[in-house]
């Protein structure tokens, strides 16, 4: 009696293990589907990264590095990478992007480095702001106890703007603000659902048995 009991508890834990498996599965599915269905970003500018150069780099990771080299050696390199979400305004893009850029004169060690932040204009497509400048003497530098200068706000208004027109003639304009908006949130979507389906797969193969499935998923 207490045998035949015992195997019907574990018969009981089997089913309702097969039943959560099969709901869990049925989540990833739709939230499988609605994302392959929903285009977020349809709305939104798509830009170009025009001369600049974008490294592949993995798939997983969360920055995109962009390269340009001048006609007269200088050297451009910048790395981008998504912020936090901020939901408050209703915007395409939910998160703002910053952006590191770095500019190498040739035949110098010395790098000029701004720090800056993309964002998404309702009017206009996306804007960027510079939040800090730098002239480093060597790579070396880049070391955060050293100290780099002034606060960029701290600066002349003349020279604030005069730093950002410096950027937007190598290249750095609204065309490529808008691309890395877009490219940023788009791989991020990508990368959601190729982790769902990986969680499909996981839950399809070690869940519920096949023929559970096939009786319970009609």
């Amino acid at each position: 009696m207490a045998s035949t009991l015992l195997a019907r508890a574990r018969e009981l834990r089997k089913s309702v293990k097969s039943l959560q498996d099969l709901e869990l599965l049925k989540l990833f599915k739709s939230e499988i589907n609605f994302e392959l269905s929903s285009n977020h970003f349809k709305n939104a500018p798509r830009g170009s990264p025009e001369e600049f150069v974008v490294d592949s780099g993995s798939p997983h990771t969360k920055d995109v590095i962009l390269r340009r080299k001048f006609h007269s050696g200088e050297e451009l390199a910048i790395s981008a990478i998504l912020g936090p979400p901020n939901y408050e305004n209703d915007l395409v893009f939910p998160r703002d992007v910053f952006m590191k850029v770095c500019l190498k004169k040739p035949a110098l060690s010395s790098i000029l480095q701004f720090d800056c932040e993309v964002y998404e204009e309702t009017s206009k497509g996306s804007e960027f702001d510079i939040h800090n400048a730098y002239y480093l003497r060597s790579p070396t530098c880049l070391t955060p106890s050293i100290y780099r200068g002034p606060l960029f706000s701290k600066l002349d208004e003349e020279l604030q703007d005069a730093l950002k027109e410096y950027l937007v003639a190598k290249g750095i304009g609204e065309n490529l603000t808008n691309f890395l908006l877009h490219y940023l949130h788009n791989r991020e979507q990508q990368q959601y659902v190729n982790w769902l389906k990986k969680g499909e797969a996981f839950v399809a193969k070690n869940g519920p048995s096949s023929q559970f499935l096939e009786t319970h998923s009609s």
